[in-house]
């Protein structure tokens, strides 16, 4: 099996809100065996033009526990919290 990373890039729109979606998103995290690789801080361009406000990037041992992690019941809770808080695209990538 090899690795899999949840890559996310999110525009925060209520940064208030959005505490109560890093709480639920961190513990749904852990539950799942996930590594956060990356969370926010400086983005650096370097081609294209792509210029995100906030990156996300976290590793889990496989697609499987990847998509455990994004269909729990744990994260749906998170989802549920940031819907009003960011607007937010993610993959999952091998």
């Amino acid at each position: 099996m090899s690795r899999a990373y949840v890559i996310a890039e999110v525009d925060v729109t209520d940064a208030q809100a959005y505490e109560q979606y890093k709480v639920l998103s961190t513990q749904a995290i852990a539950e799942a065996g996930g590594e956060v690789l990356v969370r926010g801080g400086p983005v650096h361009a370097v081609e294209g033009g792509w210029t995100p406000a906030r990156i996300v990037v976290i590793a889990f041992s496989s697609v499987e526990h990847a998509r455990r992690f994004y269909d729990g019941e744990r994260y749906r809770q998170a989802r549920q919290a940031r819907a009003q808080a960011a607007h937010m695209r993610l993959v999952i990538a091998e």
